[in-house]
């Protein structure tokens, strides 16, 4: 599937519709803008759903450790 947008004035694009859709993006979840060198991939940023969650705490458990893996997706 191939899409395109503009970037309007304000340095801003639009991600679309069929995209979102396909992706379930909503307003607020984050993309990633990868540079390639002759490329941009731009990809969204995994959320974390309480499945991805559960087993990350593991006591005695340092908060800002446990935080910081969560951020970064990892278990």
């Amino acid at each position: 599937m191939q899409s395109e947008t503009r970037i309007s004035k304000g340095h801003q694009v639009v991600v679309p519709a069929q995209i979102r859709k396909r992706h379930r993006l909503d307003p607020g979840d984050v993309l990633v803008w990868e540079d390639r060198g002759n490329e941009i991939r731009v990809v969204p940023r995994k959320r974390l759903t309480r499945e991805d969650i559960t087993g990350i705490v593991s006591f005695p458990a340092d908060a800002v450790e446990l935080k910081r893996r969560a951020q970064r997706g990892g278990k």
